[in-house]
């Protein structure tokens, strides 16, 4: 065997939203940032998820059913291995989504482009040297 330099791992990241379409478009743009992505359709599924992986950043709508996102950060932020996860939420702007969410880092909004809002989020909770995966 010869030694290689390390391999990168990539970022992971936890989208969270019963939305398909939000999904998809969250997932799509992070995967073209070069994270690897899990997805859940709520917030009893984003658990599930979080007992096998350790995401770098979750992505979280707010209503959904089962768990809601204002549920999924307080487990979040009650275990000592997921307190320190950057949290960017996903919310309608129509939805009476809570402005007082402090836990979070970003909220983007569905009704505007959820792209440029989302690279911007990024760069801000993970620092813009390691948000810039692959360009696009």
């Amino acid at each position: 065997m010869h030694s290689c330099a390390p391999i990168p791992m990539p970022k992971v990241a936890l989208v969270v939203d019963d939305s398909m379409l939000i999904r998809y478009t969250v997932c799509r743009s992070l995967e073209e940032r070069g994270f690897t992505v899990e997805s859940a359709t709520n917030g009893a599924e984003a658990v599930q998820i979080l007992e096998r992986i350790h995401p770098d950043v979750v992505v979280t709508d707010m209503q959904m059913p089962k768990m809601s996102g204002s549920e999924l950060i307080t487990y979040l932020k009650k275990n000592p291995k997921t307190a320190g996860i950057p949290i960017i939420i996903v919310a309608g702007r129509a939805s009476g989504f809570d402005e007082k969410e402090k836990r979070a880092n970003c909220a983007i909004y569905k009704d505007i482009d959820i792209q440029s809002q989302l690279d911007k989020a990024l760069d801000a909770v993970m620092g813009k040297s390691q948000a810039r995966g692959a360009s696009k």
